[in-house]
């Protein structure tokens, strides 16, 4: 029973709002004490699974480089620099980050694109830009083009990287498949895929340039 007052020590730890790095550290440190291991064969265990997951962090780096360029004026540049093509809207900005996202996911390339890295801090606020070019926009119009600059992410990644032969989503499906007794090469899932990313291109596009004919800003009195 003593090797699991490990687990105290984390639920204790984090109701004190301690520091989880050295919460984690003591409960593995008491947990492998208790099960009659070496202080340093702790230290090597924890090494060891730190140097094995290390890449898992890697996706954590971005995050805080981002919010620093928020800070110091990210969004504002994209909106200048959205300011300065006249012929930008924001239909037409996000239908070419939706042609991007989808082509670059169909190679396998994923990580470029995101909600993280590229929706909120450039895509989203060069699109309300776009479309503040006759004044400002409401709060619901900016709350819509948001979520279309969204949409248009989730819609590119989500139909292209079916049509890369390498992505886990097509050996799932080869595998659900297989266990239905279905026999189908994973070359055949990917070019299947491409039709339903062609229409899903032309369904999300239109949606897409359609958001130009509703006004993002409120209309005057007297307009018709």
């Amino acid at each position: 029973m003593l090797v699991l007052s490990g687990i105290g020590i984390v639920v204790f730890g984090f109701l004190l709002r301690a520091n989880p790095l050295l919460v984690v550290a003591a409960a593995a440190l008491v947990t492998g004490l208790a099960a009659g291991l070496h202080p340093l064969a702790v230290l090597a265990v924890l090494g060891r699974a730190f140097n094995e997951n290390r890449y898992v962090s890697l996706v954590f780096l971005p995050l805080p480089v981002i919010g620093l360029l928020e800070r110091h004026g990210l969004q504002e540049r994209a909106r200048m620099l959205i300011g300065r093509l006249r012929n930008a809207t924001a239909g037409r900005l996000l239908l070419a980050y939706l042609l991007m996202r989808q082509a670059f996911a169909s190679v396998g390339l994923t990580a470029i694109g995101g909600h993280a890295q590229m929706v909120r801090p450039l895509i989203a606020p060069m699109a309300e830009a776009a479309a503040e070019r006759a004044g400002p926009a409401t709060a619901a119009a900016r709350a819509r083009i948001r979520a279309f600059a969204a949409s248009a992410d989730n819609v590119g990644a989500f139909f292209g990287e079916d049509i890369f032969v390498a992505v886990s989503s097509i050996l799932l499906i080869k595998g659900f498949l297989g266990e239905s007794g279905i026999a189908v090469q994973p070359l055949d899932l990917s070019l299947w895929a491409i039709p339903t990313a062609l229409l899903a291109l032309a369904i999300h596009g239109a949606r897409l340039l359609l958001l130009d004919r509703r006004p993002a800003s409120p209309t005057k009195v007297g307009e018709s």
